[in-house]
């Protein structure tokens, strides 16, 4: 008797610590006014992929990191691989970013400072603190016809239910994924997609396609974290050019 009578009193008292524990997928996603996820304020990535997209170890100046690639594999066309390969042996002179240049998207996404976003039902500025660099996304508009040479391409949106879809075209062949070396050339087309997963993050993925240096599509993604503290801002990041 007293044995089934501690099970009993066990197995009570196990379903709602069970239930607490268990994360909640109830939180409410913040909206505006007409209906939309709102993806207003201040959000930063907590990743390494700036120095290198994908799993790397530590060395002189950068820190060890997991990789956001998915499968951890970047699909090189072989005379690519060899350009990739060159890049990452002059990276520290090489690298864009290291002469002040625009990082590019994707890579702006995911570079070590906050950025914030200001949103209306059919425009989306991405205000980063790196460089003052603007991202403008604009819903339900066609691309201008090209060529057209952009470090940022040119960004149109649409969206697929709660998840805001970006395509974006146009870019110049100045900018890198990460100071690793990995790169892209002017054909590069990219789709992200933005999903509120909660107040405070963001799934952010983005597909990669670029025939002239990649055999196939290919994808990053990561989370983004709203930046909570008071009285947070933006402020100026003016980048330096250590070069002689």
């Amino acid at each position: 008797m007293t044995r089934t009578i501690v099970f009993v009193v066990t197995a009570c008292c196990a379903v709602p610590l069970a239930a607490a524990q268990a994360p909640s997928n109830a939180a409410a996603v913040p909206r505006t006014a007409d209906g939309r996820p709102d993806f207003s304020g201040i959000w930063q990535a907590l990743t390494t992929a700036s120095w290198n997209i994908q799993d790397h170890s530590a060395e002189k100046d950068v820190p060890a990191g997991q990789g956001i690639v998915e499968g951890n594999e970047i699909p090189y066309l072989p005379s690519a691989r060899e350009k990739r390969g060159e890049n990452s042996r002059n990276r520290l002179t090489a690298d864009p970013v290291t002469k002040c240049s625009q990082p590019g998207v994707p890579r702006i996404m995911y570079m070590p400072y906050p950025f914030q976003i200001a949103q209306s039902p059919a425009y989306l500025a991405f205000l980063f603190e790196y460089g003052h660099t603007t991202r403008h996304i604009r819903l339900n508009s066609p691309h201008p016809p090209g060529p057209i040479e952009w470090a940022l391409g040119d960004s149109r949106a649409r969206w697929d239910g709660d998840t805001l879809v970006v395509d974006v075209v146009h870019f110049n062949d100045q900018t890198w994924f990460d100071r690793a070396g990995n790169f892209h050339s002017e054909e590069m087309h990219l789709v992200e997609r933005f999903a509120l997963l909660d107040r405070d993050h963001i799934r952010y993925e983005v597909t990669v396609e670029d025939p002239k240096v990649f055999s196939r599509p290919w994808k990053m993604s990561m989370i983004l974290y709203r930046r909570v503290e008071s009285n947070l801002q933006i402020l100026d990041y003016e980048c330096q050019s250590f070069e002689s």
